[in-house]
């Protein structure tokens, strides 16, 4: 694929994720973005600030499952690259209401493939050829490790268990079938908990940061005991540009950052930075409360990441200690 100039559509910009990936084409490669977001409460412009003036970068405030505005947006910027970052992605949220979830992540994930499949069977050979749809997923589409020493490789059955899991999954499946019957060039990546700069404050890094900061009760579901991989954002979208440049089409690439840790790990590990960085008179632990675990809740996810480490030569840069230290030097 010609790796020069492309010109790349990029659904959910101004998310964590989303705004982290458009920061690194914008500073990192000659590409261009054409920035689409609805602007839900998750969506943040600011975290564009530093790009938002450069000639390469273009936004449009437009829902993904609007029929009318996205095609003629695909018409006009001519992408050679879809990147399907737009999601309904909390799964408190989506406990108590999973509309929206089902709307943005089944019904949006439909309209922006079947846009993509006209638009690319309209295109030269050559730029047909170039073309690619890349579909940025979650590990929470596999299920639960619980009781198993197990990872989550490209072969593990999905097994969702919340509103938001079974709606990424459903969206999984439309783009394989997508790709499978229709031809269209797709790929897809399953990535793991991300963290870092600019992160909506109701995930629970950011969350804990602030509420210590605040002096507030540091809320730990059930036990603590939940295991998640840890992906600094910055990390992941590297991997996400290998993927749309090098990857092969119809596969699927996990993304983990090999840091398994669990919440109350994560959580000790923010006070330890806190007292280090911003101390006070009594340690930030003293804040940590538990509370009432959340219906469903999974207790250990775990990415298998070596496909991608083998076939693409990616890898994290940041060690969990590294990142967190980043991450929390950004919030203060």
């Amino acid at each position: 694929m010609g790796l020069n100039n492309m010109k790349i559509l990029l659904t959910g910009g101004a998310g964590f994720i989303g705004s982290a990936m458009i920061r690194y084409i914008i500073n990192h490669t000659e590409d261009s973005v054409m920035n689409v977001d609805k602007l839900t409460y998750a969506g943040n412009l600011e975290s564009l600030t530093t790009v938002s003036h450069n000639p390469r970068y273009q936004f449009a405030q437009v829902d993904i499952g609007d029929k009318v505005r996205m095609p003629q947006i695909f018409d006009e910027y001519q992408p050679d690259v879809v990147m399907n970052l737009a999601a309904e992605s909390h799964v408190d949220r989506s406990i108590d209401s999973p509309d929206a979830f089902l709307q943005t992540n089944i019904l949006g994930t439909y309209n922006l493939l079947e846009i993509s499949r006209r638009y690319w069977q309209n295109l030269s050979d050559e730029r047909k050829e170039k073309f690619r749809f890349h579909h940025i997923s979650t590990d929470e589409v596999f299920g639960d490790l619980e009781d198993t020493n197990a990872l989550f490789t490209e072969q593990t059955p999905y097994s969702p268990n919340s509103p938001y899991s079974a709606s990424k999954a459903s969206s999984d499946h439309l783009v394989r079938a997508w790709q499978r019957t229709y031809g269209l060039p797709t790929v897809i990546t399953n990535c793991s908990n991300n963290y870092g700069p600019f992160h909506f404050p109701e995930k629970l890094i950011p969350l804990m940061i602030l509420n210590a900061l605040a002096g507030k009760p540091l809320p730990v579901y059930g036990d603590g005991g939940q295991i998640r991989d840890w992906l600094f954002v910055e990390d992941h979208v590297r991997a996400l540009y290998l993927v749309i440049t090098q990857g092969k089409i119809g596969e699927r690439y996990n993304i983990g950052g090999f840091n398994e840790r669990k919440n109350i790990e994560v959580v000790q590990t923010i006070c330890s930075l806190l007292d280090e960085l911003r101390p006070q008179s009594t340690p930030y632990a003293d804040l940590i409360s538990f509370v009432k675990d959340r219906p469903g809740h999974d207790r250990r996810y775990a990415i298998d990441a070596t496909k991608i480490k083998q076939e693409l030569s990616w890898q994290p840069e940041h060690s969990f200690e590294r990142g967190m230290r980043k991450t929390v030097q950004w919030y203060l």
